[in-house]
């Protein structure tokens, strides 16, 4: 038997693997961070042959609770990932597999590579409404790269979409990129209208450290941009100065911060309710885009979600009470489960990169019906 993680997003330590029904292994913490429960690895055995997997940890890591109806999911090829037997005893998370074929990887959600994110940009670059641009670098050396679509120069309004500044919310890079498949469709009216007087700035990857590292929530230097906002640095978290720098010079009229839940079978928003501005527009602009999304999309509700804050309780570090704040403007965090949609449930797959791309497709619907209202 052999287990690597020496891959992109790769995370395991391995503790015990001699004996198949009892292989011991423990997550990895993000880089001087007390985070920790993304996993990613590669398994090699013999055919036909049941294993089962211990994470040692699990009732250590960051999100214990969102081990209870989990399910770990495994893919032969890296494109079809599947669920698979899973059961958290409040200290250790075991899974099973019947070995069909000699190598198997098995990870917390879908991975989307840096690969990958290569990918989506350049294919999405050659789209004549598109511009791709490098806005400078992280701290490991790698690009933070801005997605415009549309016509930069008369656009009417402009919409930020950023992701994955928790690089283990793999899910929001999914929904990004169906979000740009749909509106670049020439064959969608939908999408054509929005891009005759809107905007989209699109940042599909916020964290490429933490997403190459195998880190659930932070940065190369442990830094969780999600607290960064108010005063970010360019030796602690560049990727957050970065792209608020640009935000602050084009302004914005719509911010959505892409994210994935640990803990929570559900889809759903969390808003800006307790920053010192919000007033009866802010929450004339969340209706409006909630009832749209729920309208559009199955997937989505308003019953589950976070507590809303207190009026002037808002954590001004986090993106989007500091954006809604600034802007003073719909911003809105939107959350997928690493789960299933318990509303929704699929027994093989759970939730998966397709529904979360679909849920990004279908997330034009409600930005038009903001818009609209501004």
């Amino acid at each position: 038997m052999y287990i690597s993680d020496k891959f992109d997003s790769g995370n395991i330590r391995v503790v015990e693997l001699n004996d198949p029904q009892n292989i011991q292994l423990e997550i990895k913490h993000d880089n001087q961070s007390e985070f920790f429960q993304w996993f990613h690895f590669r398994f090699e055995g013999p055919l036909e042959q049941q294993y089962r997997f211990s994470l040692l940890n699990a009732g250590q890591s960051a999100y214990a609770k969102g081990w209870q109806g989990y399910q770990v999911v495994a893919s032969y090829d890296r494109e079809e990932w599947f669920r698979i037997d899973t059961d958290f005893d409040g200290e250790q998370l075991h899974f099973s597999l019947l070995l069909e074929q000699p190598s198997v990887y098995f990870a917390y959600f879908a991975p989307y590579s840096y690969e990958r994110h290569q990918d989506l940009l350049h294919t999405m670059q050659q789209d004549y409404q598109v511009n791709l641009t490098t806005l400078g670098q992280t701290l490991d050396g790698r690009d933070m790269s801005l997605l415009s679509v549309g016509d930069v120069e008369n656009a009417k309004h402009k919409v930020w979409v950023i992701a994955r500044q928790h690089p283990g919310e793999t899910m929001a890079e999914w929904f990004v990129e169906g979000l740009l498949g749909n509106l670049l469709d020439q064959d969608n009216p939908l999408a054509m209208k929005l891009l005759e007087d809107t905007v989209f700035y699109v940042v599909p990857n916020m964290n490429p450290d933490g997403s190459v590292r195998g880190h659930l929530r932070t940065n190369a230097v442990g830094a969780n941009l999600n607290r960064e906002w108010q005063n970010p640095t360019l030796e602690r978290s560049p990727e957050v100065f970065l792209v608020r720098e640009k935000m602050l010079e084009l302004g914005g009229d719509l911010f959505l911060d892409i994210h994935g839940d640990e803990d929570l079978p559900y889809n759903f928003v969390a808003g800006c309710e307790g920053i010192p501005s919000y007033d009866e527009r802010h929450k004339l602009l969340e209706d409006t885009f909630k009832e749209a999304f729920m309208a559009i999309s199955p997937d989505f509700q308003d019953t589950h979600g976070y507590a809303k804050d207190e009026p002037g309780q808002a954590n001004l570090t986090i993106a989007a009470a500091w954006l809604g704040e600034q802007f003073k403007t719909l911003s809105y965090t939107i959350e997928m489960p690493f789960k299933d949609n318990a509303d929704m449930p699929d027994e093989a797959f759970g939730w998966s990169p397709e529904r979360a791309m679909q849920l990004g497709c279908d997330v034009l619907f409600p930005i038009k019906q903001t818009l609209a209202k501004l």
